[in-house]
């Protein structure tokens, strides 16, 4: 048998549940600001984000390969004599 409810009562239900569900979403709201603030969080960490972003560059751009390329070539070079084009004819010490 339902329990019967008068129009008052049920008209202060629908309030009462319309507060909760203000006041949920209010909450939800401030967690989602703290979460999404990267900006405050990025400026605190500037420096190292900086230093990360440009190491994290250099590497991909291949820079490691490079410098060590160059500076090993560098102990094999030898005298140009004779240059056609692209070729070169070398003399080693």
């Amino acid at each position: 048998m339902p329990v019967e409810r008068t129009a008052e009562q049920v008209r202060q239900d629908i309030e009462r549940e319309r507060e909760q569900l203000a006041s949920a979403v209010d909450e939800l709201r401030g967690s989602l600001d703290e979460a999404t603030d990267v900006t405050a969080k990025l400026k605190a960490k500037l420096p190292i984000v900086a230093g990360v972003a440009a190491s994290a560059g250099f590497v991909l751009a291949g820079g490691v390969g490079a410098t060590m390329r160059y500076l090993a070539r560098r102990g094999r070079e030898g005298d140009e004599q004779i240059r056609a084009g692209r070729f070169s004819l070398v003399r080693r010490p």
